[in-house]
């Protein structure tokens, strides 16, 4: 599950850095007090976990949005260096969340938030900006191979000056979304989508969203020189191209069960299968020969492992099975003699094949997306077991 966490954050951080987003790091904690923040914490009253420190108060963040803002603050930016973008992968965020509202993966009171936020000098900036990560958005969600719905809020006046935008927004979906105006603004932003998937109750989860802050950079004491020489207040956007990661775990299990109740077997995408092949000596006298093609095979980035504990062949298998084993390859006399290996595909769709053409249909399979070594011993009979 961590190698799967790392795997998702590695690919949120390769869009960012497509972005052209510079990387930074704030604090978890801060003064309650702290004269920019007051009246921002008046809009999350219950959102924040409260500190004292002998008598003075601090508060967890709830995102990474104060310590980025107070660097933007002071730095010294001109028309000429926006947009700027400010990135962090919020390792530790908390909310103060109600006991009713807390939800395995989907919602916590502690989790991981890719927060990227872009500085821009106007609104035509600022929709531009905001096209572009709603591409990267984008694909992220279909590297996750997730269903997924859009929504777009906005104010009503904004989306009458700005209709042919949003009518782009939609062609690069190329499907419906829903679209919720509002005619007076009740938060910050002006306008906003969100990328939300289904579980299998029926209820919704936000991942992927950008919003278009129009109050910050003003309560925050954020400008920029323009081109008149005088000083100009940025608009912000808030981007998270993933939402929390926890949330994207919750959110492949549940397609995976959502599979499951319509008789296919469960599965994640190939990228983020913790073992990606799997090798079946059909007996000891064929572990060497195991070990050879897993060595090939993980020198090139793939996670393999060995089956070599002394079970029979069914067992070997059902155990793949289990485990979501995308890929499992039988070794014995006959393929040691051929070269050409049977391979057992989780989606039925069974070949054989050179070890050559094996990689090659996995390297297929991975695309561009990042790779992690194996993070348990090769040979499954050195591993610990887990109750």
């Amino acid at each position: 599950g961590t190698m799967i966490k790392r795997l998702l954050e590695e690919k949120v951080e390769n869009l960012v850095k497509k972005a052209g987003a510079m990387e930074v790091e704030t604090p978890e904690i801060y003064d309650y007090e702290h004269p920019c923040l007051g009246e921002y914490l008046e809009r999350f009253p219950a959102r924040q976990y409260k500190v004292m420190s002998g008598k003075k108060p601090y508060f967890m963040r709830f995102a990474a949005c104060f310590g980025q803002f107070l660097i933007a603050r002071d730095a010294q930016m001109s028309y000429k260096h926006l947009p700027i973008k400010y990135y962090e992968l919020a390792h530790s965020s908390y909310r103060r969340e109600k006991r009713g509202e807390l939800s395995g993966l989907r919602r916590l009171r502690s989790f991981t938030m890719p927060d990227m936020h872009t500085f821009v000098k106007d609104l035509d900036q600022g929709l531009e900006e905001m096209s572009a990560q709603f591409s990267l958005s984008m694909e992220w969600m279909d590297s996750l191979d997730v269903p997924y719905e859009a929504a777009m809020r906005v104010q009503k006046d904004f989306f009458e000056e700005n209709k042919e935008f949003y009518r782009r927004i939609a062609k690069k979906l190329d499907r419906p979304m829903l679209l919720e105006l509002f005619d007076k603004r009740y938060a910050y932003f002006i306008t906003k989508f969100e990328f939300n998937v289904l579980d299998t109750q029926g209820k919704a989860a936000a991942l992927s969203t950008v919003q278009i802050d129009v109050e910050n950079a003003e309560r925050f004491e954020i400008n920029y020189v323009d081109k008149d020489g005088k000083k100009k207040l940025p608009y912000i956007l808030h981007a998270s191209l993933s939402g929390s990661i926890d949330r994207n775990l919750y959110a492949l299990l549940e397609e995976a069960a959502a599979k499951a109740k319509k008789g296919v077997k469960p599965s994640l995408p190939f990228w983020l299968c913790p073992t990606q092949i799997r090798l079946l000596p059909l007996s000891s006298e064929y572990t060497e020969k195991c070990i050879s093609v897993a060595k090939n095979i993980s020198e090139i980035g793939f996670r393999a492992d060995i089956d070599d504990r002394e079970e029979g062949l069914g067992k070997k298998i059902r155990e793949g099975e289990k485990e979501w084993v995308p890929l499992m390859l039988v070794i014995g006399e006959k393929e040691v003699k051929t070269e050409k290996y049977p391979i057992r595909m989780r989606n039925g769709d069974d070949f054989s094949a050179s070890i050559e053409e094996i990689i090659e249909t996995m390297i297929k399979m991975q695309e561009n997306e990042p790779q992690r070594s194996l993070p348990l011993p090769e040979r499954m009979s050195l591993r610990s077991k887990f109750r």
